[in-house]
C-alpha cells in the first residue's frame, strides 16, 4: 500500500514515485518526522508510530531509498544458468560428448565452454580415425595443445604422413596406445619415432601397413619393454627376424594378432612362446604356420583365445593337444581348416573346461560333432558350423535338446538344413540365437521397426 502524505503545500506524488512507507524515526531527538511536520502545520498532530505502521500496512518500514521509484520495481527473477553449475560437473557433462560434438558444437557457444572444452582430460585419449582434415599441421597443433595424450587412433587418415606422427611422438613421450590401421602412406620412420620417443608404449596396431618392414619392428623391440598389444595384420614386409626381435625385447606382451603375414613362420611362433609367457591372445591367420609351429603353444599356461583359421598345415592332434594343455582356452577359432574332423571336435568338447567359444566355419565335420559338443560340454555356449555341407537338421536339433550351455548356433549356409526345422527351433529354444540367411534378416528387420523405420510402401507399389 502507498503510504499517503497530508497537508497543504505539498504536491501529491504519482504511485510510482512515492516510496513504500513513511521514515521510521525521526532524524533528531524531538524533531517531527516530515509527514508530522506536515500534519502540525495543517492543524493537527503528528501521527504516532502505530499509526504510521498501521497506514504503511508494515511494521518493518525501512528507509526510503534515494530514488523513490525503486521502491515499486520488484527484482526480477533469476534466470537458471547452466554456467553456474560447478566447473567438475560441466567436464563431466562433456565427457559424454563425442570429439565432433564438443569441437564443432559445444565449443562454439561462449569462450567458457571453449576453455572447458580444451581442458586437457578431453585429449588424452583422441580417436581421429577416418578423418580426411587430419593433417599433419594438425597433429602438430594437437600435441603442442595437449603433451598428454595417452591413445591416439589416426587410422584410415589419408591426409597426413610420417612427418606429423613424427613430431606427435615427440611432444607425446607419455604416449601408451597408438593405432594407426590402413595408413599405407606411412612407413618406418613413423613407427621407429613412436618407438624412440615413447619408450611406456604398451599398444601397438599398425595393421595393413605395407611400408612397414623388420625394421621398425626392430626399433619397438628394442626400446618399448611394456608393450603388451601388438597388431601387425596385413603388414606383408614383416618376417621373422622382426617378430624374433619383438619376442625376445617384449616379454610382457599378452595379445599377438597376425594375418597373412606370408614371411612369418613356425620360427616366429616358437620365439614368441618361449619368451613371452603372460601371452593370453594369440592369432596367425593365414599365415606360413604349421602344426610344428602352432605345439610350442602348449606352453602359454595363461592362453585364453587362440584364433587358427586358415592354417595349411594343421593337424588335428596338435588341436587336441593344446586343449588338452591349455586348461584356460575360453575361445578357439579353426574356421578355414578343411582337416578339423569330428573326431578332433569330440576331443575339444571333453576337454575344453573353460571353453565358451568354438568356430568351425568351413571345416569337414558332421551332425556327430554337433552332437558331441551337446552331450559332452557344460561350457561351450557360441558354435559356429557355418558351410559345413554335412550339417543336417538332426544335428542342429540334437545340439540344441542336449546342450544346457549353447545361447548361439550359426547355421549360415548349411544346405541341409531346413529353415522350417530352424523356426521350430526358434519357437522351442527361445533362449538360442539360431544364425541362417533367413533368420538374420529377419532380425535385422525387427531391429529397424524398433528404431522407427517404416516402410516406403509407396516407393514399393511404384
Amino acid at each position: 500500500m502507498v503510504c499517503k502524505r497530508k497537508g497543504a503545500g505539498v504536491p501529491a506524488c504519482t504511485p510510482c514515485k512515492q516510496p513504500l512507507c513513511p521514515p521510521s524515526s525521526p532524524t533528531s531527538e524531538g524533531a517531527p518526522t516530515e509527514a508530522g511536520g506536515d500534519a502540525v502545520r495543517a492543524g493537527g498532530t503528528a501521527p504516532s508510530s502505530a499509526q504510521q505502521q498501521h497506514e504503511c500496512g508494515d511494521a518493518d518500514c525501512r528507509e526510503p531509498p534515494e530514488n523513490p521509484c525503486d521502491c515499486h520495481r520488484e527484482p526480477s527473477p533469476e534466470t537458471p544458468d547452466i554456467n553456474q553449475l560447478p566447473p567438475s560437473i560441466l567436464l563431466k557433462i562433456f565427457s559424454n560428448l563425442s570429439l565432433d560434438e564438443r569441437c564443432l558444437s559445444a565449443s562454439l557457444v561462449c569462450k567458457y565452454w571453449r576453455d572447458l572444452c580444451l581442458d586437457f582430460q578431453f585429449w588424452k585419449q583422441l580417436d581421429l580415425s577416418s578423418r580426411q582434415q587430419v593433417t599433419d599441421e594438425l597433429l602438430e597443433k594437437i600435441a603442442s595443445r595437449s603433451q598428454n595424450i595417452i591413445e591416439i587412433n589416426i587410422s584410415d587418415c589419408r591426409s597426413m604422413s610420417d612427418t606429423g606422427v613424427c613430431v606427435l611422438a615427440f611432444k607425446c613421450p607419455g604416449l601408451l596406445r597408438y593405432t594407426a590401421y590402413r595408413c599405407k602412406q606411412l612407413s618406418d620412420t613413423s613407427i621407429i619415432a613412436v618407438a624412440s620417443h615413447c619408450p611406456l608404449l604398451q599398444k601397438v596396431h599398425v595393421g595393413n601397413q605395407d611400408k612397414l618392414t623388420d625394421e621398425g619392428l626392430k626399433q619397438l623391440g628394442s626400446k618399448c619393454r611394456e608393450l603388451k598389444d601388438i597388431h601387425f595384420g596385413q603388414c606383408y614386409k614383416i618376417s621373422d627376424e622382426g617378430m624374433i626381435v619383438i619376442a625376445k625385447g617384449c616379454l610382457k606382451l599378452q595379445r599377438i594378432y597376425m594375418q597373412e603375414n606370408k614371411l612369418v613362420t613356425d620360427q616366429s611362433v616358437k620365439a614368441f612362446a618361449e619368451h613371452c609367457p603372460e601371452l593370453q591372445y594369440v592369432g596367425f591367420m593365414g599365415c606360413s604356420v604349421t602344426s610344428k609351429g602352432v605345439i610350442h603353444l602348449t606352453k602359454l599356461r595363461n592362453l585364453s583365445s587362440l584364433d587358427l583359421r586358415h592354417i595349411t598345415e594343421l593337424d588335428n592332434e596338435t588341436v587336441m593337444e593344446i586343449v588338452k594343455r591349455c586348461k584356460n582356452l575360453s575361445s578357439l577359432n579353426l574356421c578355414l581348416n578343411w582337416i578339423i574332423n569330428d573326431r578332433c571336435v569330440e576331443v575339444i568338447a571333453k576337454e575344453g573346461q573353460n571353453l565358451k567359444e568354438l568356430y568351425l566355419v568351413s571345416c569337414k565335420i558332421t551332425d556327430y560333432a554337433l552332437i558331441a559338443i551337446g552331450r559332452y560340454s557344460m561350457t561351450i555356449e557360441t558354435v559356429d558350423v557355418g558351410w559345413c555341407k554335412e550339417i543336417t537338421d538332426q544335428g542342429a536339433t540334437l545340439i540344441a535338446q542336449s546342450s544346457k550351455s549353447l545361447r548361439y548356433l550359426g547355421l549360415m549356409r548349411c544346405d541341409k538344413v531346413n529353415e522350417v526345422t530352424v523356426e521350430q527351433l526358434v519357437q522351442q529354444y527361445p533362449h538360442i540365437t539360431f544364425s541362417t540367411v533367413l533368420q538374420d534378416c529377419k532380425r535385422t528387420l525387427e531391429r529397424a521397426y524398433q528404431m522407427g523405420w517404416t516402410p516406403n510402401m509407396s516407393a514399393a507399389s511404384s
